[in-house]
C-alpha cells in the first residue's frame, strides 16, 4: 500500500439514516486525512459505478446507515468489482442486519437476548391486531419494546408501558418497516460495546453507558441532539459486569462473522447479566456516536485507528 492510501467513503444512501451516514462519512474522512490518506466522499447513486471503476480506489469504507448500506447489497456490488472494503461481508451483514435472524445466532452461542415476536405487516393485519395485541400482552407481559425487524438509529421504535398504547406503536414501527419485532422489556443500564479487529482479533472497546433525559428513551433526537443524553465512558459497571458485556459484544460479533468493527447493544440487568438487542455492522461515526466515544476513552488517535483498518481491508485484496 502506498503511503497515502485512496479511500473512497461512501456516505448518504435513501435510507431513513441518511443524515446521520453524511455526518459520519465527513467525520471519518477528516480523521483519515489526518492521518495521511486521500479521500473522496460519494452519495449512491447512478453515478457510483462510472465513478469506481475509473477511480479504482484503494479502499471503500461503506459509511451507509440502514436499509442498503447495511443489509449488504453495497457490499455485494463492491465484491462485484473487486473492490476491497472496511467492514463486514454481504453475508454477515444480513445476518445482523436482521435482528430475529441476529437474536437466533447470538442465543445459539450462550447469549441472553429477550423473549421476542418478529410480526410481518401482513399476518399482523391478517389475524386481527386486537386479537394479536391481547395474545402478546398476555404471553410476554408489560412493559414491552416494539421495533422494525430491520433498521436502526431507534426510528420507529416504542416502549410500551400501558397496553392502550401498543396499537400506536405497532402503526410507528410500520412505518419503517414490514416486520415489526416486538420484545419483553428489560430493565437496566443501557449500554453499547464496540468491537475492533486490527488484525490481531476482536477486542472490545470500553463500554458506554446510556443515560436519557429523565422521562425520555435513547430515540433518534436523543441520540444526534448535542445534550439530549448523558453518557459515562466507561460505563459504571463493576469489573466482572464489565467484563461480561465486553464477552458479549465480542460473542456477538463472531458469532454473526463480522469483521473491523461492530457495535452491539446491551441491558445489563440488576443482577449484571447482559442481555443481547442488536449489533450494527456500520455503526455511527459521527461526534456524538457511541464508537467514537469509547475510542476515545482508550486514549488511542481515532485516525491511527482508522487508517489501521483501511489497511487491513487494502491487505485483504
Amino acid at each position: 500500500m502506498t503511503s497515502s492510501p485512496r479511500v473512497l467513503v461512501l456516505a448518504g444512501g435513501l435510507s431513513h439514516e441518511r443524515e446521520v451516514s453524511l455526518r459520519s462519512g465527513s467525520r471519518v474522512a477528516e480523521l483519515l486525512r489526518g492521518a495521511g490518506c486521500e479521500v473522496e466522499v460519494r452519495d449512491v447513486d447512478a453515478e457510483l459505478l462510472p465513478a469506481l471503476r475509473d477511480a479504482r480506489p484503494d479502499v471503500v469504507w461503506p459509511l451507509l446507515h440502514g436499509a442498503t448500506g447495511e443489509d449488504g447489497a453495497v457490499r455485494d456490488v463492491l465484491e462485484l468489482l473487486g473492490l476491497p472494503y472496511v467492514g463486514a461481508r454481504p453475508d454477515a451483514c444480513r445476518r445482523a442486519f436482521d435482528k430475529p435472524v441476529a437474536k437466533s445466532l447470538v442465543t445459539g452461542a450462550g447469549l441472553s437476548t429477550p423473549e421476542g415476536v418478529a410480526l410481518p405487516h401482513s399476518v399482523f393485519r391478517e389475524l386481527g391486531a386486537a386479537a394479536v395485541l391481547t395474545a402478546l400482552v398476555a404471553r410476554i407481559g408489560l412493559p414491552l419494546a416494539v421495533k422494525p425487524a430491520r433498521g436502526g438509529s431507534a426510528l420507529g421504535v416504542t416502549v410500551v408501558h400501558e397496553a392502550e398504547r401498543l396499537p400506536r406503536a405497532m402503526v410507528d414501527c410500520y412505518g419503517y418497516g414490514d416486520v415489526a419485532l416486538v420484545e419483553r422489556g428489560v430493565a437496566g443500564r443501557e449500554v453499547a460495546v464496540s468491537v475492533l479487529d486490527d488484525g490481531s482479533g476482536p477486542r472490545a472497546l470500553p463500554a458506554v453507558e446510556i443515560v436519557p433525559a429523565q422521562g425520555a428513551t435513547y430515540g433518534y433526537d436523543a441520540r444526534y441532539t448535542a445534550g439530549g443524553t448523558e453518557y459515562f465512558t466507561p460505563a459504571r459497571l463493576d469489573d466482572a459486569t464489565a467484563r461480561a458485556a465486553a464477552e458479549a459484544a465480542v460473542t456477538a460479533h463472531t458469532c454473526l462473522g463480522l469483521r473491523d468493527l461492530s457495535r452491539t447493544d446491551l441491558v445489563v440487568d440488576d443482577e449484571g447479566r447482559p442481555w443481547f438487542l442488536e449489533t450494527n455492522v456500520a455503526p455511527g461515526m459521527t461526534e456524538l456516536s457511541l464508537l467514537p466515544q469509547a475510542l476515545t476513552a482508550t486514549s488511542e488517535n481515532a485516525g491511527a485507528v482508522y487508517r489501521s483498518l483501511v489497511e487491513l481491508a487494502a491487505d485483504r485484496a
